[in-house]
């Protein structure tokens, strides 16, 4: 006889009651896998809205509880966060030897390695499928399909909000605050939008993939983060003149010196699949020795993706597939050596607002040369006011030490009234 499955699902916002209907319409969904029935459910608040009715399962406060519960087969943690009840919830499970799958990537970032010594030592699964790129499989594809090849890199689109944001600000020419309100609005961000727009969700993302890559601890302290929330409409239009959009890109790149592990804006020619990737849409490029490069595209959230892929770890528990939390044992999982930033090379976009009065071009062009930057491209928006200009160039390759020195310097010239704007370009 086929066996039952029982599922307590901890969370119940967007992601958990879509996985309540899904594994309510379709029980039987994993291939010889038996039946999956949600057994209990836990959340912050009982009586708030939703669109699946919750009555007839059992009720638990603390999802420490529902983990603990005889009546739990397989744990579901979706209510999100490094540590509290989350971290405390999936711990119990485990030592319960109670299989766990969860989409906090925030967890698994930040405590995968201790996790996963944990749930190997009692011999049980922890999966987060879910966690990154809502319902694109890039967990599975790093750590079952690629197991045969050696990953140099992997690079993408992370974050739908980002991506949403810097898309409607560009088809619209609209200002990054009005998009902002837009996309809370329409739940592709939260009330307070800071993991999202500061990159730090896509920071926790692009962690986890770099210890599936790379067979690694996840070390999200490493990660040099940047976020969007400084990208002006200014910089889209300008970008878009000399053939670029705007992305915010996450990428994990292995070297012999390390591993680099970074978020930041990014200016990706407009033929570049990532400047093609419009929307909440979510995108990963996937770089080995053996296979080349192989490209992920598709939706990054949202309840039935996420929720979809919930339910994919949850088949493996159902049909016995055993492997390591990561790609490697936790017991061999070190942390990498991380690239030291100003070492990095590469071409960048760089906006100045300076005053409209001779020389200025001069004094610019000679502060670049005393540190060696090279100028590819060059672009001045004329004004009409006579009030403050701005001047766009790329460079050709250079070091992020010396371009750092280079604004620096620029900064301090009476002639500039602002900051240098700094933004990496996509290589093709």
């Amino acid at each position: 006889m086929a066996r039952t499955w029982k599922i307590g699902v901890a969370g119940l916002g967007t992601v958990g009651g879509g996985l309540l209907e899904f594994l309510e319409a379709r029980p039987d969904f994993a291939p010889q896998g038996g039946r999956a029935v949600v057994s209990g459910v836990s959340a912050r608040s009982r009586s708030r809205p939703r669109t699946t009715d919750i009555s007839k399962f059992a009720w638990f406060d603390d999802p420490v509880e529902l983990a603990k519960s005889p009546e739990t087969d397989i744990f579901v943690e979706l209510i999100g966060g490094s540590d509290g009840p989350a971290k405390a919830a999936v711990e119990a499970a485990l030592k319960l030897r109670k299989p766990v799958v969860t989409a906090n990537k925030a967890l698994i970032a930040e405590h995968g390695a201790e996790l996963a010594a944990l749930a190997e030592s009692h011999n049980v699964p922890l999966l987060f499928e879910a966690a990154v790129m809502g319902g694109t499989p890039a967990v599975k594809i790093l750590r079952e399909a690629l197991v045969g090849d050696e990953i140099v890199s992997v690079a993408g689109i992370l974050n739908g909000t980002c991506n949403y944001i810097v898309s409607e600000m560009e088809a619209n020419e609209r200002d990054f605050a009005d998009v902002l309100a837009e996309a809370q609005a329409k739940g592709y961000a939260e009330a307070d939008p800071t993991m999202d727009v500061g990159g730090f969700d896509a920071a926790h993302k692009i962690t986890i993939l770099s210890a599936l890559a790379f067979g690694c601890a996840p070390n999200y302290a490493a990660a040099e983060i940047e976020g969007v929330d400084n990208v002006g409409l200014l910089d889209i239009q300008l970008a878009k003149a000399l053939g670029y959009r705007i992305r915010l890109t996450a990428s994990a790149v292995r070297t012999s010196d390390g591993v680099s592990v970074r978020v930041h804006p990014t200016l990706c020619p407009l033929s570049h699949p990532l400047a093609q990737t419009v929307g909440p849409t979510n995108a990963l490029f996937i770089q080995g020795t053996r296979i080349a490069r192989i490209f992920l595209q598709g939706p990054g959230a949202g309840a039935g993706p996420t929720a979809a892929a919930a339910a994919a770890d949850i088949a493996d528990v159902m049909t016995g597939a055993v492997r390591p939390v990561f790609q490697a044992p936790a017991a061999s999982l070190r942390a990498p050596a991380a690239i030291d930033a100003s070492r990095h090379l590469g071409e960048v976009y760089m906006r100045l607002m300076v005053k409209d009065e001779p020389g200025v071009l001069a004094a610019v062009t000679e502060t670049l040369a005393e540190e060696g930057v090279s100028i590819d491209s060059f672009l001045q928006r004329p004004v009409e006011d006579g009030g403050a200009v701005p001047i766009v160039l790329t460079t050709h390759e250079i070091a992020e030490s010396a371009v750092a020195k280079a604004a620096a310097k620029l900064a301090a010239l009476p002639e500039v009234l602002e900051p240098p704007r700094i933004i990496r370009i996509a290589r093709a």
